[in-house]
């Protein structure tokens, strides 16, 4: 290929099948290469494409791994800001994240921006873009809901939703600050993974999706993809991760979505202060963190009335220094009326129960050591479920998706790297269960 792509080169490339397109590249000479890859809009997937339909709001792109999602959302804004000028959020799972894939990746704005010849402006220090025709990207965080609250976009990309560590908070507030211009929209490109707001989104009549498989890159090495199909092809890992098929719910979950609303009760969600009168008893479940900044510490407030377990609160933090996931348990403690707090120990032994005296020195406080892992110690709550002996009191998105992702055989397939909020309520629960009325029992022998 020694000239620049022409309209009759476009027309044969898209009468091509997959298999004839990629041994057709594989003759490309690197100048030919290179010509190919700038014309992305000729060799592209049509799930990678703009929609066409009318009056969307919402693209919703769910695929593979390596499916070519983040070059779809590059291609998709940087035609949007060529023209007059837009004001563009740039939403990753953290920030470091939406900076090193979504800017200054090798599929990102930067080198989408290099190979259409055009000079953007990056300004690392504001995490902000700007073309030369004026438009201007801000980079926000999935973790950080607050930073979108109160700037307002006519676009938007929104990459790895399903990493998003405050999801819902920060998609709603997205959601709002989306009112510039006269047809403002988001593209979210996802792989996917069991979450509630992925579900919503799909069915919503304002989302248009689109996606696809790992296999479907042209541009991947084949024995890459041989390999993985081999590992992992039928698979329930592989249809999430490589066919980019959302999960509607994890298989052989011990806490199935449909279990947890059937245990759904409103009666005790009111407020903290009125929560003493109505229980026997309230303890709080912490799962703390191995490190500062790391995964969150697990707070969850539950108690007990007439023989049954009641989920009241999570309180749960994230990134947290150990003062102040400290002071938060300290709180909720005090807020509730706990008796006492029951503390996962294996990270930390005596150190967590020195930070939490630190903060409050009257705190009583329980530790307790793991012996078996999550989901085996989650089966027993999991059957009081099932039997009707334990309830959710009233709607804690974050704790039921990692509820919804023990699985029986051990694994843990939630939104989160680890099931912080899951393991304080499994903590809480099995402490309230063991018989602790002070009353005299009779033991058959």
């Amino acid at each position: 290929m020694k000239s620049a792509l022409t309209l009759a080169h476009a027309k044969r490339l898209a009468s091509m099948s997959s298999e004839k397109l990629a041994a057709w590249l594989a003759k490309c000479s690197p100048r030919g290469l290179l010509e190919m890859d700038a014309a992305f809009e000729l060799w592209a997937q049509q799930g990678q494409l703009p929609p066409q339909a009318e009056g969307w709001r919402v693209w919703l792109m769910m695929a593979g791994r390596g499916y070519g999602k983040t070059r779809a959302g590059a291609e998709w804004i940087n035609g949007l800001a060529g023209g007059i000028s837009r004001r563009i959020a740039l939403i990753g799972a953290t920030i470091d994240e939406a900076r090193a894939v979504m800017v200054e990746g090798e599929s990102g704005l930067l080198a989408v921006a290099r190979r259409r010849r055009v000079r953007l402006k990056w300004e690392p220090s504001l995490s902000r873009l700007t073309w030369p025709q004026g438009s201007v990207a801000q980079l926000f965080s999935g973790d950080n809901p607050d930073g979108l609250r109160g700037p307002q976009h006519h676009f938007a990309w929104a990459d790895e939703l399903a990493k998003w560590r405050k999801v819902d908070d920060s998609w709603s507030n997205l959601q709002m600050g989306l009112r510039a211009g006269t047809r403002p929209r988001v593209l979210v490109t996802t792989t996917p993974r069991p979450l509630k707001l992925l579900e919503t989104l799909r069915s919503d009549k304002w989302t248009v999706s689109s996606g696809g498989k790992t296999a479907d890159n042209l541009t991947l090495p084949r024995n890459f993809i041989e390999v993985m199909m081999a590992t992992y092809g039928g698979s329930r890992v592989g249809r999430q991760e490589l066919d980019g098929e959302l999960m509607a719910e994890a298989e052989g979950s011990l806490f199935p979505r449909a279990l947890l609303e059937r245990c759904r009760v409103l009666r005790y969600a009111a407020s903290a202060a009125t929560q003493d009168e109505r229980f026997d008893r309230i303890v709080v479940g912490v799962d703390p963190p191995a490190s500062s900044g790391g995964d969150a510490c697990g707070i969850v407030v539950a108690g007990r009335r007439d023989g049954k377990l009641y989920v009241l609160a999570d309180c749960s933090v994230e990134g947290a220094s150990p003062d102040r996931w400290a002071k938060a348990v300290a709180n909720a403690a005090a807020e509730w009326g706990a008796s006492h707090v029951v503390a996962e120990a294996n990270q930390g032994g005596a150190m967590v129960a020195s930070v939490l005296k630190a903060a409050d020195a009257g705190l009583k406080v329980k530790l307790v050591h793991a012996s078996r892992g999550k989901a085996a110690r989650a089966e027993p709550v999991a059957i009081r479920f099932e039997t009707g002996r334990a309830f959710l009191a009233g709607t804690f998105p974050e704790l039921e998706a990692e509820l919804a992702g023990l699985m029986a055989g051990g694994e843990y397939e939630g939104p989160s790297r680890s099931p912080d909020r899951a393991d304080a309520c499994v903590w809480a629960l099995t402490e309230l269960s063991e018989t602790r009325s002070g009353l005299p029992r009779i033991r058959m022998l």
